[in-house]
C-alpha cells in the first residue's frame, strides 16, 4: 500500500533515507560485522558513532566551546524532574500541559514561581515580548516550553531574561536556526525533530551542568554532572537509538543545515492554516494568529461527528495521526522537519474538498 502520510505527534515520521540507511545497516553496521544493536556501547566502534552525532549536532548549532551535549533517557519527563533537581528553584512561564507537568515535579523538590499562565484562557497563546515577566527575585533559571505539541503555540521569539534560560525544546529542536547563547540549558525529547523515541538531548553550558545546586539526597544518576563526566555513557545507551539520531543529523546537514528546515517548515505550515483561514465556517484553529505553531496545527470542526468523518476521509487519502491529544481532543496535523510537503498538499487537498454536509 506505500508508506502512509504520518502526522503523529511523536513519535513521528523520520526521513525515509535515514530509515533506508537503517534498514540496510540493522544486520552489519557500516560493514563492521555486527549489528549496531549487539555494539557495547563502550567499544571503539560505537565511540566514532557518538562523537560523529555530538560533532555533527555541534556544528549544526553552531554551538560555543563552553557549550556541552548530553544524550540522556527518561524523555523530556525526566528532565522536568532533573532541572530543579540539579538547578534548584525556577521561574516557570506556563503556556500548556507540559509546562504544567514541569512545574509540577519542580514543586515536589524545589519552591518554584509560576510567573505567567494562560490556562485561564485554553492556552491558546504565549506573552509577547513586551509582556515577558520580569525575573522574580531568588530564582536560578526561567523555564519555558518553546513549542506546545497540544495547544498547538509556539514561541516566535527568544525571551529576554536576567536570568539563564530553560528550554523544553522537545517539539520544535532543529526546526530553525537558533542563538544558544542566552540559555543555560535546552532540552528535547528526540521522537519529534531529531530521531527515534528513546533518546533525550541536553545542551548546555559547562558551567550550568557542573554547578549542582540540588540536594545531598539526589541520585547521581539524576545530576547532569555525573553523565558530563561520563560522556553520556555512565549507563548503557540505547546505541540503535542514538545511531539514528546521528543519521537525523546527517540528513539536516545534507538537506541545507537548520535554515532550509526553518523555511520548509514554514512554507508547510502556511499551506495547512491557508486552509483552515479561507474556511473559518468550517475550521477552527486554536492558537492565536501571533502565537501558532509551526510544528504542531491544531483545529476543530463544528462537531465531533464532522471531526469523525473528517478523519475518516483523510485516512482514505492515506493520512494518519491526526486526533488531537486525547486530554483536549479535536485534530492536529504534526509536520516536523521530516514530513515531506507532499504529505501536506494530501491532507490540504482534503480539508479543501471536505464539506459539512
Amino acid at each position: 500500500m506505500g508508506r502512509k502520510h504520518n502526522f503523529n505527534a511523536g513519535p513521528s515520521t523520520l526521513p525515509l533515507p535515514v530509515l533506508e540507511t537503517l534498514a540496510a545497516n540493522l544486520v552489519d553496521t557500516k560493514g563492521l560485522g555486527l549489528s549496531v544493536l549487539e555494539m557495547s556501547h563502550r567499544s571503539k566502534d560505537f565511540g566514532a558513532i557518538l562523537a560523529h552525532a555530538k560533532e555533527t549536532l555541534a556544528e549544526l548549532l553552531s554551538l560555543p566551546a563552553d557549550y556541552e551535549i548530553l544524550f540522556l533517557q527518561g524523555g523530556a519527563s525526566q528532565q522536568f524532574a532533573m532541572v530543579p533537581m540539579n538547578l534548584g528553584s525556577g521561574a516557570y512561564v506556563t503556556t500548556g500541559i507540559w509546562s504544567q507537568k514541569a512545574l509540577a515535579e519542580a514543586r515536589i523538590v524545589s519552591e518554584p514561581k509560576e510567573i505567567w499562565s494562560d490556562a485561564a484562557g485554553g492556552f491558546c497563546r504565549v506573552p509577547s515580548p513586551d509582556e515577558f515577566p520580569q525575573a522574580p527575585e531568588g530564582a536560578n533559571y526561567l523555564h519555558y516550553t518553546s513549542n506546545n505539541t497540544i495547544a498547538g503555540t509556539e514561541f516566535p521569539y527568544v525571551p529576554a531574561s536576567s536570568l539563564p534560560l530553560v528550554a523544553d525544546m522537545s517539539s520544535d529542536f532543529l526546526s530553525k536556526p537558533l542563538d544558544v547563547k542566552p540559555f543555560g540549558l535546552i532540552y528535547a525529547g528526540a521522537q519529534k525533530n531529531a530521531g527515534p523515541a528513546g533518546i533525550t538531548i541536553v545542551v548546555a553550558r559547562r558551567s550550568i551542568l557542573e554547578d549542582f545546586r540540588g540536594s545531598a539526597s539526589v541520585p547521581k544518576i539524576l545530576r547532569y554532572a555525573t553523565h558530563l563526566a561520563a560522556g553520556s555513557l555512565y549507563n548503557t545507551m540505547p546505541t540503535f537509538n542514538l545511531y539514528a539520531c546521528s543519521l537525523v543529523f546527517d540528513w539536516i546537514k545534507r538537506e541545507g543545515g537548520l535554515e532550509a528546515m526553518a523555511s520548509r517548515n514554514q512554507a508547510k505550515a502556511d499551506r495547512l492554516y491557508g486552509v483552515i483561514d479561507a474556511r473559518p465556517e468550517l475550521y477552527q484553529g486554536h492558537a492565536e494568529r501571533g502565537s501558532r505553531s509551526r510544528m504542531n496545527v491544531t483545529f476543530r470542526l463544528p462537531t465531533p461527528e464532522h471531526e469523525k468523518r473528517f478523519l475518516d476521509e483523510a485516512g482514505r487519502a492515506g493520512c494518519i495521526g491526526l486526533a488531537g491529544h486525547r486530554t483536549v481532543g479535536g485534530l492536529r496535523a504534526s509536520i516536523y522537519n521530516a514530513q515531506p510537503m507532499a504529505a501536506v498538499e494530501a491532507l490540504a487537498s482534503v480539508m479543501e474538498s471536505f464539506t459539512d454536509s
